[in-house]
């Protein structure tokens, strides 16, 4: 089945796949059921099949799955091992809570360089990365060629630092900037995260109860 005809909320689940195996790895489960695998997840046994299955299937009747050779295919799918070279720009609290705390090597990415627009921060190091500021981003991107940019700037910077980004050659933006960010090119890719709407959507479910 090609990328394109896979619904967004079974690529969304995969990350979770990933998770949850990898905890069962360390448990040392050699193998699993689908249905146990559901139990553990809150999904049903069909949907985990159904899911799979648009990427080939990885299990056996009778015998379920293998825990670590299915974690490896699907962090193949997701691209764990490619190591994309990833820039961040925005090196304020946000940035450099995500730059210390987030293993980007472990999810594909690989962080080469940390940008701010305020001098004052260049030069301090942040995850072993010095602070550059955002006038060397040109230079930077043109010898390191990045693919990935982290976005931890104000809502109003973000269409006009997106748009030069995507003229250096990077391909897709993880965007804490809360700006809904629509680039005007069918080939970037795009994920913006509202840590305030996952918030609300706690305090709904709270007040719901």
């Amino acid at each position: 089945m090609s990328k394109g005809t896979i619904s967004v909320s079974v690529i969304k689940r995969l990350p979770r796949y990933y998770r949850f195996l990898g905890e069962l790895e360390k448990q040392r489960v050699e193998r699993i059921s689908s249905g146990k695998l559901a139990a553990l997840m809150k999904l049903t046994a069909s949907q985990i099949r159904q899911d799979l299955n648009c990427f080939g299937g990885f299990g056996q009747q009778g015998y379920g799955y293998n825990v670590a050779e299915l974690r490896a295919e699907i962090g193949k799918i997701l691209g764990v091992d490619k190591g994309y070279p990833t820039i961040m720009i925005g090196a304020g609290n946000l940035g450099k809570a995500i730059a210390s705390h987030i293993n980007f090597e472990s999810r594909g990415c690989k962080l080469i360089g940390i940008f701010d627009i305020n001098p004052k921060l260049t030069g301090e190091t942040v995850a072993d990365i010095p602070i550059r500021h955002t006038d060397d981003i040109e230079a930077f991107c043109g010898e390191h060629k990045p693919v990935i940019a982290v976005l931890c700037i104000p809502k109003e910077a973000t269409r006009q630092i997106a748009e030069r980004l995507v003229e250096l050659g990077i391909k897709a933006f993880w965007n804490y900037s809360h700006y809904d960010l629509t680039i005007e090119h069918s080939d970037i890719v795009v994920e913006n995260v509202h840590l305030g709407d996952s918030l609300l959507t706690l305090t709904y479910n709270v007040n719901a109860l």
